[in-house]
């Protein structure tokens, strides 16, 4: 019989060879809330346990090769100060870059990743959480691909003019017609629309629009556990056609319902205080800890993760699961997937469940680095076509050019 440490050891030695890709990490934006970037005051090359999910050498001990940095900024930031803060947090990630260039390598291209791997360093790439960032405007969208960018969220927590939230109120039904040409555009400039955080009604909008693959950076499985953040079995199942992948979260409100019920309450306790419910730095986790000692918190593990990557990969098929942790944006993480030294509990996990290696190799490194590569070849494509779009929101929906209101999230 196989022990617990057995299966350890073999994880320990396929993400050696096909390392974790992660769809979404916050790390820029806990920087950006704590020390505003200064990487003198929260040096990453140190064990910041406590402090931070992600370090370096917590990355190199979970074995992560390449991740999605989230260039995420408030939703609640609109207009031209949404596009500054975005800009900002690029900028945070370059100075990253900057700063440990023998273990993190840029990276903009699927064959930039594998460089990276054979390097061994951590290909690093950016995406933009949620379209406030781009002011209804495609020449916005466009100059953030071109500093890097290789993947937006269509919404946050809350509807942009041209896109519905999962968890706002239906506004223009899913993707409104400037919302298709923003797919269309993003398909056209390479860059990977993804799908978490949107309405269910938006997710199949833009399955319908893009003809490139489509992402789902940070999101499970809703026949698993009922939220609205995660993506319901007839999205899933149209992914094999469209080429796509879903990467699947540790956030235990989004895996686990009895921790969406808790977290609810201990949002209410936050926010009684006069903090975002959604508020990680040291002062909210206080409150937070001290709610959780009186109330104590049902606890997701390492399993409740493979219950959901079963189910996402029978529904999806095994080409289209990855895995995206949301570290550094979530105040609660699970039993063994703490930070981003807890991959390897997980891969044990999944060859406890008789998962094959070579499925395993799928879920973590190749399918994310395909997916990539499928949207570049897309985008040539589109580029022999047509140029680029100059469509205004206003001509399409007769809308002006502001967004509306939001708030933070995962």
């Amino acid at each position: 019989m196989t022990s617990r440490t057995d299966h350890l050891a073999r994880a320990r030695e396929l993400l050696a060879a096909h390392p974790v890709v992660d769809g979404h990490n916050d790390l820029p934006w806990a920087l950006r809330e704590n020390v505003r970037y200064d990487l003198d005051k929260l040096d990453i090359a140190g064990d910041q346990t406590g402090r931070l999910h992600t370090d370096i050498p917590r990355l190199r001990a979970g074995g992560v090769g390449a991740q999605f940095w989230s260039v995420y900024v408030r939703s609640d930031m609109s207009g031209e100060d949404a596009v500054s803060a975005t800009l900002e947090q690029i900028d945070g990630v370059q100075q990253l870059l900057s700063r440990y260039p023998a273990d993190l390598a840029p990276a903009l291209t699927a064959g930039d990743m594998e460089k990276a791997r054979g390097e061994g360093r951590i290909a690093s790439l950016m995406g933009a959480e949620g379209g406030h960032s781009i002011n209804n405007s495609l020449a916005t969208l466009r100059a953030l691909h071109t500093l890097g960018v290789r993947y937006m969220t269509l919404t946050h927590n809350d509807n942009t003019a041209w896109a519905d939230s999962a968890t706002d109120e239906p506004g223009v039904g899913g993707l409104s017609a400037f919302g298709r040409e923003v797919v269309r555009e993003m398909n056209r400039a390479g860059m990977l629309v993804d799908l978490s955080h949107v309405a269910a009604s938006t997710m199949r909008d833009a399955l319908d629009t893009s003809v490139a693959p489509v992402l789902f950076s940070h999101s499970s499985a809703r026949a698993v556990c009922d939220h609205v953040r995660n993506i319901p079995d007839d999205v899933l199942e149209r992914l094999a056609d469209n080429g796509g992948v879903a990467m699947a979260t540790f956030v235990p409100k989004f895996i686990l319902p009895a921790a969406g019920d808790w977290t609810r309450a201990a949002d209410e306790n936050l926010r009684a205080h006069g903090f975002h419910h959604l508020d990680t730095t040291p002062e909210a986790m206080k409150l937070h800890q001290a709610f959780e000692e009186a109330n104590p918190r049902p606890a997701a593990t390492a399993s409740t993760v493979a219950d959901h990557l079963d189910h996402m990969r029978e529904t999806a098929g095994v080409d289209h699961i990855g895995i995206g942790g949301d570290f550094d944006g979530t105040a609660f993480t699970p039993a063994g997937l703490d930070d981003v030294a807890g991959y390897p509990n997980l891969v044990a996990e999944l060859l406890r469940r008789n998962w094959s290696e070579a499925d395993l190799a799928k879920l973590t490194w190749q399918n994310a680095v395909r997916v990539l590569a499928d949207a570049e070849a897309v985008a040539r494509d589109e580029q022999t076509r047509r140029g680029p779009s100059n469509a205004t929101i206003g001509e399409l929906d007769g809308q002006g050019p502001s967004t509306g209101p939001g708030h933070a999230g995962l």
